[in-house]
């Protein structure tokens, strides 16, 4: 091959990082291969730093469905900064010499192992951070949740592999965080049930493409028990009307804003005249009969009100069986006047996708 011929093949390889749950690692090449992957190398727990030969297919194919977040790779230190003296000053005065011109709207930097006990690359994210903001003029940014979707920030990722940035929108990234959406710690006694952590974790990621739910917005939750969910929801000064079969937490009883049905969801009929402002569903079961009542209660939502629904995936070996019963689902909440317009894996589905819907 000449040398022409070379540069040209490099030239048509593009650099990137994708996140795929733990949970898919097992299907993990035959989704990077869907987004074009011509090479892969695993980074942290969840990382793969690929090039690919397609970047629209890291975003638009169907197998980025299973890709928590991702993003372009346009600067790479392989290196173990632990070892290394300087570190944060080298890696923060090179930051600005190849993104400072093209005004990030903010600089978030995280780690490649986000979920390790070991806090020393925690801190070290956050102290070069805080040496980059130093360096770079005032960004429109200063939180995460200030961040505009559509517009590139500097994201960052910092582990004993090195350090690996780039700038993208968030959106275009699936995720407000430098790798994703905002981890929601359920350690707490008085936690419900792990669902909690679902729903504030989906809430987050809907900032990408919704402002956030007014107070006292009305939502109907399919299947509650035990009331992980509903109880988020109300701490944040949320109506719930929940059913379920089976009865919620004690702690639930008596709180304001909550009403609860002792019934099953598919007899369950609001009354007439009755609007919700949203929809929840986490129940269990088939995904076809959990859809159907999703599709049968939307009705009593208002326009443009949001459906959030998990989709409850068989084990996943492949990509065939998942793929083929997310078109089925997607199918029938098109023809029932539900448009699909997010899906994600959040930090606590297991073999599931959260499916973002509003009403037409």
């Amino acid at each position: 091959m000449t040398d022409r011929a070379t540069n040209t093949a490099s030239q048509d390889q593009h650099p990137w990082l994708v996140r795929i749950p733990e949970i898919f690692s097992g299907i993990s090449s035959p989704i990077l291969r869907q987004m074009g992957a011509l090479s892969s190398t695993r980074l942290g727990l969840d990382y793969y730093l690929i090039k690919t030969a397609n970047p629209a297919a890291v975003r638009q194919s169907e197998a980025a469905k299973f890709a928590r977040w991702n993003l372009p790779m346009e600067h790479t230190w392989p290196c173990n900064p632990q070892k290394m003296d300087g570190f944060i000053e080298k890696a923060a005065q090179t930051l600005l010499k190849k993104f400072g011109s093209r005004n990030p709207q903010g600089i978030f930097i995280g780690t490649l192992q986000p979920t390790s006990p070991d806090k020393y690359y925690k801190g070290l994210a956050s102290n070069l951070r805080g040496r980059v903001l130093q360096l770079f003029p005032k960004l429109p940014a200063a939180t995460v949740e200030e961040q505009s979707p559509e517009a590139e920030t500097l994201f960052c990722l910092v582990g004993k592999e090195g350090l690996f940035c780039g700038m993208q929108s968030p959106r275009a990234s699936n995720g407000l965080y430098a790798g994703g959406s905002k981890y929601i710690d359920q350690d707490s006694p008085d936690t419900i049930s792990r669902a909690g952590a679902k729903i504030a974790e989906a809430l987050h990621f809907l900032l990408l493409y919704r402002p956030p739910m007014q107070e006292g917005s009305h939502w109907i939750e399919l299947g509650a028990c035990p009331g992980g969910m509903t109880s988020e929801l109300l701490a944040r000064n949320q109506r719930v009307t929940a059913i379920d079969r089976a009865p919620l937490d004690k702690r639930l009883d008596g709180r304001p804003g909550l009403r609860f049905f002792l019934e099953d969801v598919a007899t369950f009929q609001p009354r007439a005249g009755t609007t919700y402002d949203a929809l929840l569903c986490d129940m269990n079961g088939p995904p076809e009969e959990s859809i159907e009542q999703v599709i049968r209660l939307s009705r009593f939502l208002k326009k443009g009100g949001l459906v959030v629904f998990t989709l409850k995936l068989p084990r996943v070996d492949s990509l065939e069986e998942p793929n083929e019963l997310f078109r089925l689902i997607v199918g029938m909440s098109i023809s029932a006047g539900l448009r699909l317009f997010a899906q994600t894996h959040l930090t606590y589905n297991r073999h599931e996708l959260t499916m973002f819907f509003e009403t037409v």
